[in-house]
């Protein structure tokens, strides 16, 4: 029977209480932190309404135009005063403004007005006056043929800049490079007191390629900015947008439900795949998603190998003793260092000593500038591995010392070498163990951001760390792991710390940090659903 206290219960009733209602108010911080992230995040994609205040000051009469951003007490006064988006940086200097809630008369949401996604100066919301053709003529806002003529004409616009961007990225960026790898042997040639009339003959041929190509780009960009735009802003004057800026346009008190989810879901695929621009603060995060998804990645792959290692001999073949426990107590101490001093090392060991030593060796031609010994995701890789092999020496010595010791005398009993025995019988039987200790590593290095600041990670990489291209300088085909990339948490503290319009960027804050929160929660249950796979195909009584 149990043991009973002084009033008849089970003793200890107390605790499994007090435990339960830590478990549920942990639960329930996790789950408000989580709305929070949500729904301020989802501002950044639901099409808001466009709302007319009209305001009384000091005997003037003005109407502000906006979005509703939120509603605040007033610092200084008493009462309460409204932050609205105006999207008017490029013509009043900024893009919210604060409004006095005692001061508005009136609030409208009068149709018409549009909010325009523009690749500067932000968002601009204003009410369309006439459109001006490159032909010189004018098509005025209220003419039957000037919505859709506008439509084609940025669908037309869209399609120019994508062709723009395959040329500079893809046609001139190849061009950019052979032309590097043939000065490359000139280089070489004139160290050997030789020439290479090959490679120079190339170089004129690739540098007359590139004339045309960037006459082409460049063409193709003063075409963009023939059609303008003419919108009336708030203050009552018109500004003109040249078309060629325009990524988007909607006229949000016009849309029902379905246009609304539907602009929804369009603002969504948006930023999971675009570029970002405008200082991070618009545009999308795909380059961060990917940088976050491959460093994560190769993080895994240098950690586990070096702590499973480091932990079969330390449990199975360290003789046990003072200089062993020495070296445990080093393991727990060393994840309790500061992520930063990881960056340090990193930056000290990897980037200036094995990067440097590389170039050295492989890379003499291109030196001053350097490949390997400058920062990159290979680095950021392995720092964060050094960061978090300690979690995974620990779950794997705990993983294996629970192997039954039946399965090991069973197997040594039939002749199998020791070896042989951890080879075959432990180390299935613990994998589960080892990917717990890999999903915790995966979770700390994937939101790591101090050390990556040192070792490789970029507020704006021009291309992707992966790609379908295979440079003379990759380790590993199609895998350039001496660039540098962005990463999903040096996105948040830049769009949070570092935005040249921080309120504007607030909701872009808010946004990624639920991706990266995607992310890392993807990267685990991948590792989970192939531990519990593992788990059932070796199960054994320990399990």
């Amino acid at each position: 029977m149990p043991k009973l206290s002084a009033n008849g219960r089970p003793a200890g009733e107390p605790l499994v209480w007090l435990t339960s209602m830590g478990l549920a108010v942990g639960l329930t911080m996790v789950a408000a932190l989580l709305w929070v992230i949500v729904v301020n995040g989802a501002s950044v994609f639901w099409p808001k309404r466009i709302q007319a205040w009209t305001v009384q000051t000091d005997g003037a009469t003005q109407t502000v135009w906006g979005e509703l951003a939120k509603s605040q007490p007033k610092k200084f006064g008493g009462g309460d005063e409204i932050q609205v988006f105006t999207g008017t940086r490029d013509a009043l200097g900024s893009s919210f403004r604060y409004i006095d809630a005692t001061a508005i008369t009136a609030v409208e949401q009068p149709t018409g007005l549009m909010a325009i996604e523009r690749l500067e100066y932000g968002d601009a919301i204003g009410l369309p006056v006439r459109l001006q053709l490159a032909d010189g003529t004018a098509l005025a806002a209220d003419d039957p043929a000037f919505r859709p003529r506008l439509a084609a004409l940025v669908a037309e616009i869209a399609a120019r800049r994508e062709e723009i961007s395959v040329i500079e990225k893809g046609e001139i960026g190849l061009n950019s490079r052979e032309i590097y790898r043939n000065d490359l042997r000139i280089k070489a040639a004139k160290r050997r007191g030789t020439t290479d009339p090959q490679a120079e003959a190339e170089i004129v041929k690739l540098k007359a390629a590139y004339e045309l190509l960037a006459a082409k780009a460049t063409a193709l960009r003063e075409k963009q900015t023939e059609n303008r735009l003419f919108v009336k802003v708030m203050t009552g004057k018109e500004r003109r947008i040249p078309l060629g800026t325009i990524v988007a346009y909607h006229f949000p008190n016009e849309l029902g439900l379905g246009g609304r989810l539907a602009l929804t879901a369009s603002n969504l695929w948006g930023f999971l795949t675009e570029n970002p621009r405008e200082a991070n603060t618009e545009g999308g995060i795909f380059p961060a998603i990917v940088g976050t998804f491959v460093m994560t990645l190769l993080m895994s792959v240098c950690v586990t190998p070096f702590g499973v290692l480091a932990a079969i001999y330390l449990r199975e073949y360290a003789k046990q003793g003072p200089f062993v426990r020495a070296v445990r107590i080093a393991i727990n101490n060393l994840a309790g260092v500061p992520s930063i001093v990881f960056g340090v090392f990193g930056l000290g060991f990897f980037v200036y000593g094995m990067g440097g030593s590389i170039d050295s060796l492989f890379f003499e031609d291109r030196q001053p500038t350097p490949t390997y010994g400058t920062g990159g995701i290979m680095w950021a890789a392995a720092t964060l591995a050094l960061m978090t092999v300690p979690v995974v020496i620990v779950a794997t010595e705990e993983s294996i010392a629970a192997v039954g010791r039946g399965a090991r005398e069973g197997s040594l009993a039939l002749g199998a070498s020791k070896w042989q025995t951890i080879q075959r019988i432990v180390l299935p039987a613990a994998v589960p163990g080892i990917l717990t200790g890999l999903i915790l590593a995966m979770a700390r290095g994937a939101g790591e951001v101090a050390p990556l600041m040192l070792v490789g990670v970029v507020k704006l990489a021009p291309s992707l760390p992966v790609d379908g291209l295979w440079n003379d300088t990759d380790l590993l085909p199609f895998f350039h792991l001496d660039q540098k990339f962005m990463h999903l948490g040096f996105h948040i503290y830049d769009l949070g710390f570092q935005s040249p319009d921080s309120d504007a960027a607030k909701p872009m804050v808010f946004a990624t940090t639920f991706f990266l929160i995607c992310l890392v929660l993807v990267l685990n249950l991948t590792a989970i659903l192939m531990r519990e796979k593992l788990r059932k195909k070796f199960a054994t009584g320990v399990f």
